[in-house]
């Protein structure tokens, strides 16, 4: 143990900062109360929370007893960096031989994952399931719904995709499927009992071929936190729990955190209420604000406010908007960042001028110095941007819009991970599925019937090999079943470079871009290569996939400079120079969609926070007198007169700058009135008759 008066490495930190890192943490090893860490945007929560635990592990802490739980496992490798860099400033060498014991950091669905494997046998489940993805799941939703006859009834029955969105938010929200109907699909609420006949058969469908979806990675751990041995044996397992970004947890995983420590010593949560804004995700900001309540006594609370992002004008303002909230934390950001510059709020007539306005002020930035990346055009809907797109096309300004082809999303990549998922798992219809229809001559029935007679035989792959080629399948059927025998008992990652040898062919027959498509599968036999396992590889890979494929669309590969698009929500952690928002106005923020609940309007008034905080020195607010709205009401598409955003009254005025552009309009001539000489519409429809 380190002696723990000499802690120079934690003068770096403010003193808020510093509070929350030592809580609890004494030289006896002795372990604190629970934590909840208000951590403001661009207060350095990350880099208070690696301090955090860097300082347990220097005052003794073992790290293989240490749970810290991120968003996404990229952000965990990240976490352990900056903590074995901390360390090392007090223990040396030795750092690195205790952050690499840290072996407990991963996303709540990784580390679920995890823990289901280790506990599989003592739950009833098989160790060697599969887990689906997203889309996967939804497949597999879809042959569940037509065996029941309910892709055929009279009046439409929802897709496979709000079937699984609905099944989806009943289990992370642990809510009755009527309260989630009537709270949000209103419009499937004549279909409640179906839907739980439907739920009940994928459920008994997931079982018999032994995968798991996404959600169950939560829900069976959260079962299986209902044991009271079992529990006390996991929880006990860990001294000290740590959870990033509270704010977006839904109530699954809460139940699971506060069944880990039900008396909360050694639990710290770090996030911020003010920036909830995942309800669609079934999040919920109730977590973090009764986060607290949960114990006796309270937990601590420890408030970061300092802002080390944005000038103070620019946190006036946000300060002023989130005020109005009628539930939150107090906390109001300080800088030391001065400037005589405010947030503009600029009025505009239209989303033409909109996009005019913007183009002009980032090419005027990008004169004086700032890069194009460094700015951002921020948005409340991914379609709010197509007139800036199109102005931008015509302008030849390179961007980049978030929210492109995810890379396990695409058709060549799918392809190859649910061969490798059949050899692992062979009774995941899914992936057998998909895969016989790349055969040529392999049908629905064909398909079926080979699935079929794999699932009722105690080794379905031999029982692959012994079943009669398809009538048309020819000579790629007994290539494909020579390749699922190979793969059965190759070693990994030979495994997938022989995968992708017999997928190639198919590739080149299925897709003209095929050489484009090639790289990708060059790319996954990469990534392949740093997993000790198939099974690991398929685990992490569906929990934690990589952004986007070589081909994804609005990526400027010529270019080294390129302005930023992206919706709120996407923009959440990330920071610009300057920041564009689009639409401040009722009826996009909030939107039409997002006013019907208390709740709702109070998380469309937490993302034009988010979006107000993204920006370190230079903000605009878009206030358009008329802009078009599409689908969002039953009227359709329309256009609408607006008038500012009611998040920003008259009394919050002052933080902003107000100004109006085009200052001056120039007046436009009148077109003269006459009807069409040609009709040339009426000449296109009489060619075809």
């Amino acid at each position: 143990m380190t002696d723990l008066a000499e802690k120079t490495y934690l003068d770096a930190l403010n003193p808020e900062q510093r509070r929350a890192v030592e809580h609890g943490v004494g030289a006896d090893g002795t372990i604190g109360s629970p934590l909840l860490v208000i951590a403001g945007a661009g207060s350095g929560k990350t880099n208070t929370l690696a301090h955090r635990v860097a300082h347990l592990i220097v005052a003794g802490a073992d790290p293989r007893r240490i749970l810290l739980m991120t968003f996404s496992r990229r952000a965990a490798a990240e976490m352990a960096g900056r903590v074995e860099r901390i360390a090392r400033r007090v223990m040396g060498d030795k750092a690195s031989v205790m952050t690499d014991a840290l072996s407990w950091a991963g996303t709540f669905h990784g580390i679920g994952a995890r823990l289901l494997r280790e506990y599989a046998e003592r739950i009833g489940l098989e160790p060697a399931f599969t887990i689906h993805d997203r889309e996967d799941s939804a497949d597999l939703m879809n042959l569940v719904r037509h065996d029941l006859g309910l892709s055929r009834t009279e009046s439409r029955f929802p897709t496979k995709g709000t079937c699984l969105a609905i099944y989806s938010r009943c289990v992370n929200a642990e809510t009755a499927i009527d309260a989630v109907l009537g709270q949000s699909f209103p419009w499937c609420a004549g279909w409640a009992a179906e839907l739980k006949q439907l739920f009940a058969a994928y459920v008994e469908a997931k079982q018999k071929q032994n995968v798991l979806d996404y959600d169950d990675l939560l829900l069976y751990w959260a079962q299986m936190m209902t044991d009271a041995g079992l529990a006390e044996e996991i929880g006990g397992r860990f001294d000290h729990v740590m959870v990033d970004e509270y704010q977006d947890t839904n109530r699954l995983q809460s139940s699971v955190l506060l069944a880990l420590k039900p008396d909360g010593r050694g639990l710290t949560v770090v996030g911020d209420d003010a920036q909830s804004i995942y309800s669609f995700r079934a999040a919920t900001v109730r977590n973090i604000l009764d986060f607290p309540d949960h114990f006796t006594p309270q937990a601590e609370i420890v408030t970061l406010d300092r802002n080390y992002r944005s000038t103070q004008p620019i946190l006036s303002a946000a300060n002023g908007v989130i005020s109005l909230a009628k539930e939150r934390f107090t906390k109001n950001l300080w800088t030391e960042r001065a400037s005589e510059r405010r947030p503009q709020l600029v009025v505009i007539n239209d989303e033409a001028d909109q996009a005019r306005y913007i183009v002009e002020q980032v090419l005027a930035n990008r004169e004086e110095g700032t890069l194009l990346k460094h700015q951002a055009v921020l948005f409340r809907t991914s379609s709010h941007s197509g007139p800036l797109e199109v102005e931008l096309t015509r302008r030849n300004i390179p961007f980049v819009k978030f929210g492109g082809l995810k890379f396990l999303d695409a058709a060549h990549v799918k392809d190859m991970l649910a061969l490798l998922r059949l050899v692992e798992n062979p009774r995941d219809r899914v992936a057998g599925f998909r895969i016989l229809h790349l055969l040529p001559g392999v049908g629905p029935a064909s398909a079926q019937r080979v699935l079929d007679q794999m699932a009722e035989a105690a080794d379905p792959i031999a029982a692959l090999a012994r079943l009669p080629s398809p009538p048309r399948a020819g000579t790629d059927w007994r290539s494909f079943v020579e390749a699922v025998e190979n793969l059965r008992y190759s070693e990994w990652p030979v495994d997938i470079e022989r995968a992708r040898l017999w997928y190639e062919p198919h590739l080149d027959r299925i897709h003209e871009d095929s050489e484009v498509r090639r790289a990708d599968l060059v790319q996954l036999e990469q990534i392949a290569g740093s997993y000790p396992s198939r099974e690991r590889f398929l685990t992490e890979l569906t929990l934690d996939p990589p952004d986007a494929t070589s081909d994804q669309a609005g990526v400027p590969l010529l270019d080294e400079d390129y302005l930023i698009l992206s919706t709120i929500h996407s923009a959440k952690g990330q920071e610009w120079k300057s920041v564009y928002v689009l639409n401040v106005v009722d009826g996009c923020m909030p939107s039409d969609l997002g006013a019907g609940t208390s709740a709702e309007l109070e998380e469309e008034r937490r993302l034009l926070y988010v979006a107000m905080t993204r920006a370190k020195d230079d903000l605009h607010l878009m206030v358009p007198q008329r802009f078009f709205v599409h689908g969002q009401a039953a009227r359709g598409d329309r256009h609408m007169y607006a008038s500012r955003t009611r998040f920003i009254p008259e009394r919050l005025l002052p933080a902003f700058e107000r100004t109006s552009w085009p200052r001056a309009a120039p007046a436009q001539p009148k077109a003269a009135s006459q009807g069409p000489t040609i009709d040339i519409r009426a000449r296109m429809r009489g060619m075809w008759r």
